[in-house]
């Protein structure tokens, strides 16, 4: 362990009196809250030059670097709360990205339909297309092509066409019928190509750049995939009829084009890779965990041709098509070089002999590293956090339980590292979204920071989450604060049999619906948690209809009648009107700016919780949204947080530990 990490690693520590004590530490949120020097990394198809997102307090650049010496040579921005949410390098010196926004931390990125492009060394920095491709003065070196005003997606950065790439664009009207263009890169000039035959379209196109298939659904919300066999066909509804509503996704085509693959859901069980006769229109399984969905598509470098695909179940894994290709032996070689943590090739030079290789752990953020393919040398090239050292963070245990009704439940402990079997004191730990987001394997900074406390975590994919199968996630319909809540307290009392939790000391704390799955549980399990805390939080549900802006379109009113339910069934399971059901104390977090789960909720919580007497503390910013952006703020929020859970579930001395070096850093 070198100095700096030793230095750093007894900062975080300070107050432990002897590993694996069943107690809180006292420790500086800051090293965890840090963000990463840097984010996703890509190499130019030459290999002379590195693509990085480099993610600031309120935003995100695209930055490129020299190979040589990882000097900066560009940098783009396009001001607060903008991200770059990804980028494509469309020839040796030419790099595309595509904008998005985000209001609060716990925000998904909401792509702006902003398309921007810069050369490697910085010049001819172009807003090609978007809302602010007619505006006059951006504020920085970027100039604004004039064009009609549309959002406009990547479909296919066109690898065999040094010019050009092919872009979805929209109207900014609701559920809009979408339009497939040819776009110079230069000059941000457009030609139709074809339009979509459904509303809210994806575009995917076959090896030579053809655009043969589009998913896309109404209103209603029902799932199709068209399919046409040349650029003047017509499109074909090629979705498949019956029970179960089976949804289909391309994801490639066999080097003739003559076959399709497909992700696709199953009847039962796990996601499967299907390939598509598109000639018979038979369908076979090429690939399928028995577990998991596929999370990531490995293809035959240079093109569209799947040859594998990446799962994250206990652990990330790999799975090929075929063994014997080259690209199942180069990652069987890579994880046996990086035994015991996860590995994977983000990008590959155009010669196919640079690879760019990400490797991480449930205790390590991540490190990158060049590969030679014909030396088959690995060279570090950066490394993520590198201020917390993975020797002291917790391991993630896999854990599979059965909930109540015998449906299975996977999910993850991770325990404070070097401590002792026994009881510790929990936070439990139910993730946002709810559906088709889970938690996975991996690093945690929050899980990490809870751990270095002291606390075992506990997290589980209740029925809704992702990765499991459509079957599992759609038993999350209609199920907020009934049997997703259920398989929470199953969890619970589980870690409880198993020895892992103290069953004094157990607290649930969530963001967005694991904020309300938080106060849910205090008010339908009174005696089996000491404590809650809900940020940025939905607690009356049926307010969910009229405020916030997923019932803005029509297709999201659609969304919250079919998954959360009509106004008139939702007052029952509202934290809001269950306040005299709790008598753990609360803790609240919400900003006033938040769209997603307006402050009202929270406030709303507030006043029922103290007309119950209930103790509740609270923590509102005006100027926040879904998370606190604010470096001081998200300090102060998680100062507040550590010493609310030591005074519920933790020791007294650390508490007061705490509010004392919270005083004196500000």
């Amino acid at each position: 362990m070198n100095f700096l990490r030793s230095t750093l690693a007894l900062s975080l520590v300070v107050g432990l009196l002897s590993a694996g004590a069943p107690r809180a530490a006292v420790i500086d949120p800051t090293p965890f809250l840090k963000p990463d020097t840097f984010q996703t990394f890509k190499v130019s198809p030459s290999g002379d030059y590195f693509a990085a997102t480099v993610p600031l307090e309120d935003r995100t650049l695209l930055v490129v670097l020299n190979a040589k010496d990882q000097s900066v040579t560009a940098k783009i921005s396009l001001g607060q709360a903008t991200h770059v949410d990804d980028f494509w390098w469309v020839n040796d010196e030419r790099v595309v990205a595509s904008i998005a926004e985000r209001f609060g931390q716990r925000d998904l990125p909401r792509p702006t339909g902003e398309l921007m492009a810069i050369d490697a060394d910085g010049s001819r920095a172009e807003l090609l297309v978007g809302f602010r491709a007619q505006a006059v003065g951006l504020g920085s070196r970027i100039s604004a092509k004039k064009g009609d005003r549309v959002a406009a997606f990547m479909v296919d950065s066109l690898s065999q066409d040094e010019r050009t790439i092919l872009i979805s664009t929209q109207p900014f009207i609701d559920d809009p019928f979408r339009k497939v263009e040819r776009m110079d890169v230069y000059s941000g000039r457009r030609k139709t190509v074809g339009i979509a035959p459904i509303r809210n379209a994806t575009f995917f196109t076959d090896n030579s750049g053809a655009v043969r298939f589009v998913t896309g659904y109404n209103k209603d919300r029902i799932d199709h995939l068209y399919h046409r066999a040349d650029d003047d066909a017509e499109w074909v509804d090629i979705t498949t009829k019956g029970d179960g509503a089976v949804i289909e996704t391309p994801i490639g085509f066999s080097a003739d084009n003559r076959l399709a693959y497909l992700q696709s859901t199953q009847a039962e069980g796990p996601d499967a890779i299907v390939e598509l006769d598109l000639a018979t229109s038979k369908r076979r399984i090429v690939l399928r965990d028995p577990t998991t969905d596929p999370q990531g598509i490995i293809y035959r470098t240079g093109t569209r041709i799947p040859v594998g695909a990446s799962f994250v179940g206990s652990r990330f894994h790999t799975r090929f098509i075929d063994d014997s290709v080259p690209e199942a032996k180069l990652n069987r070689s890579l994880e046996a070089a990086f035994a015991g943590q996860a590995v994977a090739i983000t990008s590959r030079s155009a010669d196919d002999r640079l690879a760019l290789v990400q490797v991480w752990s449930d205790r390590s953020p991540g490190d990158y590293y060049t590969f030679d393919t014909k030396t088959m040398q690995a060279a570090h090239f950066v490394t993520s956090r590198s201020w917390l050292d993975p020797e002291l963070m917790g391991a993630s245990e896999a854990i599979q339980l059965g909930a109540r009704d015998g449906t299975p439940l996977h999910g993850y402990v991770t325990r404070p590292h070097a401590a002792t079997p026994g009881q510790l004191p929990m936070v439990v730990m139910p993730h946002g979204g709810p559906f088709d987001v889970f938690d996975s394997w991996g690093f945690d900074p929050e899980v990490q920071m809870l751990a270095a406390a002291g606390y075992a975590v506990l997290q589980v994919n209740f029925r809704g989450s992702g990765n499991y199968g459509k079957t599992f996630g759609d038993a999350g319909k209609l199920q907020w604060g009934r049997a997703m809540q259920d398989d929470l307290t199953d969890a619970t009392k589980w870690a409880i049999e198993q020895g892992i939790a103290d069953p004094k000391r157990i607290c649930l704390h969530g963001a967005s619906y694991g904020g309300y799955a938080s106060l849910m549980g205090v008010a339908r399990e009174p005696t089996l948690y000491q404590c809650a805390s809900g940020y940025v939080g939905v607690y009356d549900l049926a307010k969910m209809h009229t405020r916030g802006d997923v019932q803005e379109s029509a297709s999201g009113e659609t969304y919250l009648s079919e998954w959360i339910g009509e106004p008139e069934s939702l007052p029952e399971v509202s934290p809001t009107n269950l306040a005299a059901n709790i008598k753990a104390p609360v803790f609240l977090a919400a900003g006033g700016e938040d769209r997603r789960a307006p402050i009202a909720h929270s406030k709303k919580m507030e006043a029922a919780l103290r007309a119950a007497g209930v103790p509740v503390e609270t923590l509102y910013y005006d100027n926040e949204g879904h998370g606190f952006y604010l470096e001081d703020h998200r300090l102060t929020y998680y100062k507040q947080l550590l010493a609310f859970l030591d005074r519920h579930i933790g020791q007294p001395s650390t508490a007061a530990a705490i509010a004392s070096n919270s005083e004196s850093s500000q």
